[in-house]
């Protein structure tokens, strides 16, 4: 699924935890070129960021430890493209619901996230999600002790809602602020690239755009 003669985008995994490796994968096969990023100087060499699943108190502690949070934040803040699966949602959002005392988060997302709120692990599902901007028919989702966003800033477009009984009938699930697209669901364990290769087609337009 790459583009031919389009170039290939640095983009790197936060490897603080999560699936790296299969996030890693996924965008080698749609035309970037990857890198895992521990490291503020490993920050600096990409152009954009995938924040992966894992736990979202941990990651941001991790963070902390090393010396990634202040730098993280400037990058977004400056506009750097990110994309933020599950508890890389919860990272990307400005505010969490249910939060531990004393969670902080990366931000850059208008949003209010509320963490766990499928469930716990033995809740975890599958559903299909349409996409907006995801062409090729439903996304077949995988979530996995996943949030879910409540509130949107007006900045903030809805990409997914997931369907279902209540209380998850229609709570959105994808959402995507200019260059910031986060989901709840897990794309990387899917097979299905279709989400990593839009969050490749943001990055590309990012690159095209800057000065």
């Amino acid at each position: 699924m790459t583009d031919q003669g389009e170039p290939r985008p640095r983009i790197g995994v936060l490897a603080l935890q999560g699936d790296v490796r299969e996030h890693l994968r996924v965008l080698e096969s749609v035309g970037a070129s990857a890198a895992a990023v521990r490291r503020p100087s490993e920050l600096d060499a990409v152009d954009a960021l995938v924040i992966p699943g894992g736990e979202s108190t941990t990651m941001y502690k991790l963070a902390i430890a090393f010396d990634l949070l202040d730098p993280l934040r400037k990058r977004l803040e400056s506009g750097m493209p990110a994309y933020g699966s599950c508890a890389g949602m919860i990272m990307l959002a400005d505010r969490v619901a249910d939060g531990i005392e004393g969670q902080v988060t990366f931000g850059g997302l208008d949003v209010t996230v509320r963490r766990n709120a499928f469930g716990r692990q033995v809740d975890s599902f599958e559903a299909d999600v349409d996409l907006a901007g995801v062409g090729g028919g439903p996304f077949h989702a995988v979530f996995i002790r996943a949030p879910w966003i409540e509130e949107v800033g007006p900045d903030v477009d809805v990409v997914g809602r997931v369907g279902g009984a209540e209380p998850a009938l229609g709570r959105i699930v994808a959402v995507r602020q200019g260059a910031i697209l986060a989901t709840s669901f897990h794309p990387e364990l899917t097979g299905d690239p279709r989400v990593h290769a839009l969050f490749v087609s943001i990055v590309r337009e990012y690159l095209k755009e800057r000065p």
